[in-house]
């Protein structure tokens, strides 16, 4: 418990999965593997693009034989075509893979954490809640599939999309985009710090919709007791405080996650339009060619769109931060009920 303690509130928290993660190296890799292909093939195309521009369309347009500058045109589309392809067999094997993984942690956890709870004492149930139980195996869980199965995904092809296109674009126009770079990091900055905040949110709404399923539970199994006290009036103002407690709560992790979002599209948008006017500026003077300015303006929209996702991402792995350590509290709680089982053996 102190180890999880000193996490608390760091979306380091997730390296609580990591024994889970271990006996799925192999599969693991395999997702790596498609991930970096398929950010490859999206980074390829901006290159396959400029070459077009530059090599099918303004070569050609000097040339006296329109044939050859049909054949050029051909062949270019084909190369693109062939990105497309690429793209589309890498991202589907990606997916797969991803999914197959999330799925399959996700079972595994919520077994470990089940066989867990069932080796505790009498004293565990009496202190703990089993409405609170079940909305760690359930709703955490969930999030934790959430993250594995997808937004860690996407999370790390955009990341790999991003620095791409970042070191493409700091190597095609390395003045520019160096100011830009220094841009970004003053960005990065109070995305940590809200998100800090955002992280602490997900982790009390998750507590708060624990609660509402503990009072639930502790109310449908003693429901004949209830009845017998007409007490029904009473128990359902105390569920409805409850959840609107955690309603309340939700709304104020989606506010800051909002205003993150908001801020992440607007700097880095700013940031990467002042980089391409810079391009256009080059385009006049003559210093690049229509094709380079294309180039960089997709390179522009993938860096873009890629902060722009990690920005979500970022939220998704802090709350589900919260959830796995809402779930490795149960997984390191101490198994007294072993111990005192050991105890009564005969010396």
């Amino acid at each position: 418990m102190p180890e999880a303690e000193k996490r608390t509130g760091q979306p380091q928290s997730l390296g609580g999965l990591i024994p889970f993660l271990k006996p799925y190296r192999s599969r693991i890799a395999l997702a790596l593997l498609f991930l970096v292909l398929a950010a490859a093939a999206t980074l390829a195309f901006p290159v396959a693009l400029r070459e077009l521009i530059d090599g099918g369309l303004q070569s050609g347009a000097a040339d006296a034989d329109k044939g050859q500058q049909l054949l050029a045109l051909r062949g270019h589309f084909f190369d693109l075509f062939l990105v497309a392809v690429a793209l589309g067999c890498f991202s589907a094997a990606r997916f797969f893979t991803v999914s197959w993984l999330g799925e399959r942690i996700t079972a595994d956890l919520r077994n470990a954490v089940y066989a867990k709870v069932l080796r505790q004492s009498p004293a565990f149930f009496e202190t703990t809640q089993t409405g609170e139980v079940l909305s760690r195996l359930t709703a955490d869980t969930t999030l934790v599939q959430t993250v594995v199965g997808s937004s860690l995904s996407m999370g790390l092809r955009n990341a790999v999309m991003g620095v791409g296109a970042l070191g493409m674009l700091v190597w095609t126009n390395p003045t520019v985009m160096a100011w830009v770079l220094g841009i970004l990091v003053l960005i990065v900055l109070p995305v940590l710090l809200v998100g800090r905040r955002v992280r602490k949110l997900s982790r009390a709404s998750q507590d708060r919709v624990a609660d509402s399923s503990a009072i639930a539970a502790e109310v449908l199994n003693a429901i004949p007791v209830v009845q017998s006290y007409t007490a029904e009036s009473y128990e359902t103002k105390r569920f409805d405080d409850s959840t609107q407690r955690a309603f309340q709560t939700a709304i104020r992790r989606t506010k800051m996650r909002s205003a993150l979002v908001a801020f992440i599209i607007i700097a880095t948008s700013a940031a990467l339009l002042w980089g391409l006017f810079q391009g256009t500026q080059a385009v006049v003077a003559g210093k690049i060619s229509a094709g380079h300015l294309g180039q960089t303006v997709v390179f522009v929209i993938i860096l873009a769109s890629a902060f722009a996702v990690l920005g979500e991402v970022y939220g998704d792995l802090l709350r589900a931060a919260g959830a796995t350590e809402r779930l490795m509290e149960l997984l390191h709680a101490p198994e007294h009920i072993i111990l005192s089982k050991i105890s009564l053996w005969p010396a």
